[in-house]
């Protein structure tokens, strides 16, 4: 019966039926949508208030978006244990601090990829404040409502990972 719990891979047919339901049963119950780019500006901000308590507060921003943990940190927080458990129950867990194409492209040097890794997150982390949201929030919540502003932001979103991935892997369609 929950076979497919165990599956190594799930239709994403089902998958995005299960998100678009998901979505809207948020919108429903607490009319809010997902998105989860805030929940690492307010991250940032909790550090700093163990820091620096007063000059966190005084910031136009954290007076804005309270450095709290709110559903939207849980979010993150969830889909980290879900993908960790998802993968432990369908047996393929492994720790792997190179992905397989990334060794091919550059070899097998761990410092060079947490460089990639971290300069990518930064770069990404500064392209979803940008934009006011991050793929989910524009991907899946934004262009369910049919936002402009989201349908755009997810053609570039797009555009840009063929286009980095291509410069990166030197993939013979660039």
């Amino acid at each position: 019966m929950i076979e497919w719990l165990t599956a190594a891979s799930w239709s994403p047919y089902l998958v995005g039926a299960g998100i678009g339901v998901l979505i809207w049963t948020a919108f429903l119950l607490s009319d809010r949508h997902l998105g989860c780019s805030t929940a690492y500006s307010k991250t940032a901000g909790m550090i700093e208030l163990a820091i620096s308590r007063q000059k966190t507060v005084s910031m136009p921003y954290y007076r804005k978006i309270p450095a709290t943990i709110d559903w939207q940190w849980m979010l993150v927080v969830g889909t980290i244990i879900g993908s960790a458990l998802s993968e432990y129950l369908s047996g393929s867990w492994r720790v792997s601090m190179i992905p397989p194409l990334f060794e091919q492209s550059f070899g097998a040097d761990e410092h060079l990829r947490q460089a990639v890794a971290l300069a990518g997150g930064i770069l990404m982390g500064l392209g979803a404040r940008w934009a006011d949201g991050c793929t989910s929030g524009h991907g899946i919540s934004g262009t369910l409502q049919l936002s402009l502003a989201s349908w755009i932001a997810v053609i570039c979103f797009f555009a840009a990972g063929i286009i980095a991935a291509g410069l990166i892997y030197g993939f013979s369609f660039l």
